[in-house]
C-alpha cells in the first residue's frame, strides 16, 4: 500500500466525474435554466452528488436538513437517495433563489420529499428539534458555518452525518493573496471542525472539497 497523499490532479477529477451517477438530464437542465435566470452557477459537482447519495443510503437516512438551497440541485439529488417516506428540509434565504428552486422541485420526481423553508439558516435551524436529523448538509454563507456547526451538534442524532461543502475555499485555500472574507471563514471553519471532538470527520477531495463526518 502506498502512503501518497490523496490525488487532486484534475485528470483524476474528470475520471471520477465520468464514472459517477449523480447527475441526469433533469439536473443538467436545471443548471442551464439557473444560468439563464441569472442565478449564481454554484452547486455541488456531480461526483459530490453521487457521494452524498451513497452515504445517505448507507446510513439509511430518512430525515435530511440542508442549509443553502440555491437552485435546488443538491436537495433533489439527496432526496433521490431517501426512501419514499424520507424528507429533505432545505433552507434558503434569497427569495429569488427560493422561487426558482421551488419550481424545479415541483417538477422533479422527488418533489413530495422536499420541503423548502425560507429565511436565515440560523433562525430555521433553531426551529428544529434536537436529534431530529439523520444528516445535515451545509452549503451556504461561509461566515455562518461556525454557527451552523453549533446547531448541527444539537440537531443531528448520534451517528448522524455532517457534510459541508467548499472546504477548499473555492480553490483558494492556499492563496496567500486571498482577502475574501469567505476564504478566511472557510480556513477558520476547517480548523474548528478538525479539532471538534463531537465529530469524527475528514475532507473528501471531491469538487471543492467536502467535509464528511459522523456525530460521536
Amino acid at each position: 500500500m502506498s502512503e501518497q497523499p490523496s490525488a487532486t490532479d484534475p485528470r483524476y477529477a474528470e475520471y471520477l466525474r465520468a464514472r459517477s451517477r449523480g447527475e441526469d438530464d433533469f439536473l443538467r437542465s436545471l443548471k442551464v435554466a439557473a444560468r439563464e435566470a441569472g442565478l449564481p452557477a454554484i452547486w455541488i459537482a456531480p461526483e459530490q452528488a453521487s457521494f452524498l447519495q451513497v452515504a445517505l443510503r448507507a446510513a439509511r437516512a430518512r430525515a435530511v436538513v440542508e442549509v443553502g438551497t440555491l437552485a435546488g440541485y443538491s436537495a433533489i439529488a439527496m432526496a433521490r437517495a431517501l426512501p419514499e417516506n424520507g424528507r429533505v428540509i432545505t433552507i434558503e434565504l434569497d427569495p429569488r433563489h427560493a422561487d426558482f428552486a421551488e419550481a424545479w422541485i415541483r417538477r422533479s420526481d422527488v418533489g413530495a420529499r422536499i420541503e423548502l423553508r425560507r429565511g436565515a439558516g440560523t433562525m430555521r435551524l433553531a426551529e428544529l428539534a434536537a436529534e431530529s436529523a439523520d444528516a445535515l448538509f451545509l452549503d451556504a454563507d461561509k461566515a455562518s458555518y461556525t454557527l451552523y456547526l453549533r446547531e448541527a451538534k444539537r440537531i443531528l442524532r448520534p451517528g448522524g452525518l455532517l457534510c459541508v461543502d467548499n472546504a477548499f475555499a473555492f480553490g483558494r485555500l492556499f492563496d496567500a493573496g486571498a482577502v475574501d472574507g469567505e476564504v478566511a471563514a472557510v480556513r477558520a471553519f476547517n480548523e474548528e471542525l478538525a479539532a471538534d471532538r463531537a465529530f469524527e470527520a475528514l475532507i473528501v477531495p471531491l469538487g471543492d472539497g467536502l467535509w464528511f463526518g459522523v456525530k460521536r
